[in-house]
């Protein structure tokens, strides 16, 4: 349990605050009665403070509202997934700009892109070919995202990495 509640205070002497009443410095019996008398629980917010302050309120419901609001957080921040798009060293220009419009849109939506350069065969010794194509798709994508990693052999493949640019 994150917070000290009720009995569990050990602390002899206690700040209360909570709604219907001034805050008041007294010891923790006194507040234990405050608590009670409203039918709520008395939890330790601030314990390193002299005195420690210890508030009056449903602490069920304390609970309840702090689980929604990190729900809350977590629905709300995106979760950004990598698209790949896999083009080879002879891409033609009609694939080459449908495969960029995919690219556009994964962008737009603000996932990373992952553009790889597939050699088959033989196609290594194009590997010149390969990063051509790779750095004049990146240039086309400029407005769109940024490289995060510029063009890397790796094994058969030939990668790079687009960002999306966060729009302001």
């Amino acid at each position: 349990m994150p917070h000290l509640i009720n009995e569990n205070i050990k602390e002899p002497i206690v700040r209360v605050v909570g709604e219907g009443f001034e805050p008041k410095i007294c010891s923790i019996k006194e507040a234990l009665a405050i608590a009670t008398e409203q039918g709520l629980d008395l939890v330790e917010i601030s314990p390193n403070v002299n005195p420690p302050v210890c508030k009056v309120m449903n602490y069920q419901k304390f609970l309840y509202e702090q689980k929604k609001k990190e729900k809350e957080r977590k629905a709300k921040s995106s979760k950004m997934l990598v698209k790949e798009i896999r083009l080879g060293p002879q891409t033609d220009d009609h694939d080459f700009d449908f495969k960029l419009k995919h690219a556009i849109r994964f962008l737009t939506e603000g996932n990373k892109v992952k553009v790889d350069v597939f050699f088959k065969g033989r196609t290594i010794v194009y590997k010149e070919q390969g990063e051509q194509k790779l750095l004049k798709f990146a240039e086309a994508l400029l407005e769109y995202g940024k490289p995060e990693q510029m063009p890397k052999l790796e094994g058969k493949k030939m990668l790079m990495i687009i960002a999306p640019i966060k729009k302001k």
